[in-house]
């Protein structure tokens, strides 16, 4: 009997390089201790609020206290929304004409934004920008949509500073691809550069000279290490950017800043009506987000500014110790590595193209300590999990720069993120020795 065939895009579906080294760990029958860095899966406790919500379900003033959970409306919850908007009020920013959607977590708010701002399926019209190294699920949701993705690279020093193409390099690919939205991440993922407030301002003047969406993935707001204030397209304003109003879109979510990555709520904040209007429509279909992860999250907007602000306080520095102890003792164990810069986020890249033999390639590596590698620490034997980096890039030639590049996400706790230096250091020294 001859069974129905997978669509095309199911037979060539590949998991996700960050999700990569996980599946095949998985698949180890030795006991063994794994640091998994390669997940940007948070695992600090939520926000003290969020908390109270959580555990207390079944009080007299919670809506589900009958055992009965109802859908909400498509757009959410007004106290979720508030909640958000709250929350870029708290950074500092003006959020009297943005309009706020609830959707199941950022991933997707970013669909809906490709939806609503690339060309049609299956064509190459309106192609969504991205910024190389690119957070890896913009490409990956823009082919399931059958939208195309084009991107300019920016290029990691020997010091770890991550700098961007010329403006003037970006024009060009815009005025030959006219691309219908540039995605920029301030507090970016993979790299972990911060986007000042000047580069923002730049990026918006290229949005509005060639008629783009600027779409900003804000899911790390407030997660920043050096001496700047906080950065937001909401931040842009008229006199800096004029004609910037009405083109602008904030990807917003629960997971990082807040530690709910398994609450699956975000946000897609707009200050075009057209675009908050019709991408509620656009989401009917998948009625509602998690109710009650909504009212769990929409405990935010009862938060003062003077308490959200202590609670960004807190989140830098727990995870700049943790940056800057990796960063450096690195560079004591391999000399010659390179570790970006940490400016911004939950994570680092490692660059080995300086100390590796030739013929490296960063997945096989990882694969390999996902598969076999391991060693021993105070008597227990353990392994590391990192992402590779070659997918994070536009490209599938062997000058692709993530071949020797790995994403480590500032994700166990710290006891065990000091464990990754050494981990890594001896399983890089013996995965070269068997090549």
């Amino acid at each position: 009997m001859t069974l129905p065939k997978l669509s095309k895009h199911f037979q060539n579906r590949m998991p996700s390089s960050i999700r990569l080294a996980q599946i095949e760990f998985n698949k180890r029958k030795d006991l063994i201790n794994v640091v998994n860095t390669a997940i940007g899966n948070v695992s600090l406790p939520m926000h003290p609020a969020m908390q109270k919500r959580m555990f207390n379900l079944d009080l007299d003033d919670s809506p589900f206290k009958d055992g009965i959970v109802k859908y909400t409306t498509t757009k959410g919850t007004n106290e979720c929304n508030e909640a958000f908007l709250r929350i870029i009020e708290s950074s500092g920013f003006d959020r009297s004409s943005l309009y706020s959607q609830i959707t199941d977590g950022g991933s997707q708010a970013m669909e809906l934004v490709i939806c609503g701002t690339c060309g049609d399926a299956g064509t190459s019209e309106s192609p969504l920008l991205l910024i190389d190294a690119a957070y890896t699920n913009y490409t990956s949701l823009a082919k399931r949509l059958g939208r195309k993705t084009i991107s300019v690279a920016r290029k990691l020093d020997k010091s770890g500073v991550f700098s961007f193409p010329d403006l003037s390099e970006i024009e060009e690919v815009i005025k030959k691809e006219r691309p219908g939205a540039l995605v920029v991440i301030p507090y970016d993922n993979p790299t972990g550069q911060f986007i000042d407030h000047k580069t923002m301002i730049s990026f918006g003047k290229l949005c509005v000279q060639y008629k783009m969406w600027m779409i900003s993935d804000e899911a790390y707001r407030e997660l920043y290490y050096t001496n700047s204030m906080p950065t937001s397209i909401w931040g842009l304003s008229e006199s800096e950017v004029p004609g910037i109003t009405g083109r602008r879109i904030s990807i917003e979510t629960a997971s990082k800043v807040w530690n709910a990555c398994g609450l699956r709520i975000g946000a897609l904040i707009t200050d075009s009506h057209d675009m908050h209007i019709k991408a509620i429509n656009e989401n009917t279909a998948n009625l509602c987000s998690n109710s009650i992860g909504q009212y769990i999250f929409g405990s935010l907007a009862h938060e003062s500014k003077e308490t959200l602000q202590n609670w960004y306080k807190k989140q830098r520095q727990y995870y700049f110790e943790m940056l800057n102890h990796l960063s450096t003792e690195l560079k004591k164990l391999l000399p010659g590595i390179i570790v970006s810069s940490p400016d911004a986020s939950i994570y680092s890249v490692i660059d080995v193209r300086d100390i590796a033999k030739p013929g490296f390639k960063a997945t096989d590596f990882v694969m390999y300590m996902a598969k076999e590698g391991s060693i021993y620490i105070d008597g227990l034997k353990y392994t590391l999990l990192v992402s590779p980096m070659a997918g994070f890039y536009n490209t599938t030639s062997e000058n692709n720069p993530g071949h020797f590049q790995m994403r480590v996400a500032y994700v166990e706790t710290p006891e065990k993120m000091k464990l990754v230096p050494h981990l890594f250091h001896a399983l890089f020294k013996e995965y070269e020795s068997r090549r």
